[in-house]
């Protein structure tokens, strides 16, 4: 797929503003389309609930796989339930969809405690029978994880989704291992655990239908996925991955690398912040609070753009020193 010429123009400073730019403001949002209707005993209790757990907080009253089957809702298994893992699948709980989950650690307790079935392998979670599968990974690791995924497992016509910070790669990665029955999502919260804890209201949510039935159960099911966050109250920004690529990816980059070497520094508040001052505090708590494995993902993308911008900082520099030496040292000397 081809990507649309549009080019971004952010002043630098607005990269600090908050945890990752809004650059989703400069492309055009997903047409407005009525939702899915809830099932009437789930909007029941929407409506009796008193408060709406925010992001961070547990989910105990979790529709179970039957609950949700008979209800009509999804069931969304998640291979690689870590920090992010866990966050998004509290957003799909609060929708009435049910979550199975696997991963390379044991999270059977917090599993036990959140209503979630988890499942020890790939293998079993496949054969549970989910109606989306979704990849929770690190950008390292996704391709040893997406190619250690049982699809024959899969019923046909799963749709298969991802959360990477980068788009292109787990999109050429799917097309070329899944069986091409699969639908194929690719979807990027521009936000996590630390910058979504007090809810996913306005926050941009990135997604591109790569190969999806225009109609039919697969394409249902996409849209229910895809309603999730939307109910949430995400800003949905419907953008192919090359497009996603050329605006998020360097500019995430350089917001976590100036998070990474101000960490370093051993920020400390003081009682005469100034609001710059206090965007760099928030800049580094929310970029330490993502796994290193994200950065480390976004830094092996973008290592050639990083030498190039210091080889081009650096001969500036040699340029303004050479001028000062001339001056100091040629100019002074009188000419015979």
């Amino acid at each position: 797929m081809a990507s649309s010429p549009r080019h971004s123009t952010l002043h630098p400073t607005l990269l600090l503003r908050r945890h990752y730019p809004n650059f989703c403001a400069l492309a055009p949002l997903r047409p407005t389309r009525q939702l899915p209707s809830l099932p009437q005993q789930q909007l029941q209790q929407k409506q009796h609930v008193g408060h709406d757990p925010s992001p961070s907080e547990p989910t105990t009253a979790a529709a179970s796989p039957a609950t949700a089957a008979a209800a009509g809702a999804l069931r969304v298994g998640i291979v690689g339930f870590g920090n992010f893992g866990q966050f998004i699948a509290g957003g799909i709980q609060r929708q009435g969809h049910a979550v199975l989950a696997t991963s390379r650690s044991d999270y059977s307790g917090y599993c036990a405690r959140h209503g979630i079935r988890f499942f020890a392998t790939a293998d079993e979670l496949c054969e549970a029978g989910p109606d989306v599968l979704l990849v929770c990974s690190s950008i390292l690791s996704t391709e040893a994880v997406v190619r250690a995924i049982p699809f024959r497992k899969l019923r046909p016509g799963t749709l298969v989704a991802d959360v990477l910070s980068v788009k292109q790669f787990p999109r050429n990665l799917l097309l070329e291992i899944l069986p091409p029955g699969f639908g194929i999502v690719c979807t990027h919260p521009m936000f996590g655990p630390e910058s979504g804890k007090h809810g996913w209201s306005g926050l941009p949510f990135v997604y591109d239908k790569v190969r999806v039935a225009k109609e039919g159960d697969q394409a249902a099911k996409c849209e229910q996925f895809l309603s999730i966050f939307e109910r949430e109250g995400c800003r949905m920004v419907e953008m192919l991955c090359e497009e996603h690529d050329r605006y998020a990816a360097g500019s995430q980059f350089i917001t976590h690398t100036i998070g990474r070497i101000l960490s370093q520094l051993n920020l400390e508040s003081t009682p005469i912040n100034t609001k710059g001052y206090e965007t760099l505090l928030q800049l580094t708590k929310n970029t330490i609070s993502d796994s290193f494995d994200l950065y480390y993902g976004l830094f092996m993308y973008n290592i050639d753009n990083l030498d190039r911008a210091f080889e081009k900082v650096k001969q500036m520099l040699y340029g303004r020193l050479h001028n000062v030496l001339r001056k100091q040292i040629v100019e002074r000397v009188p000419i015979p």
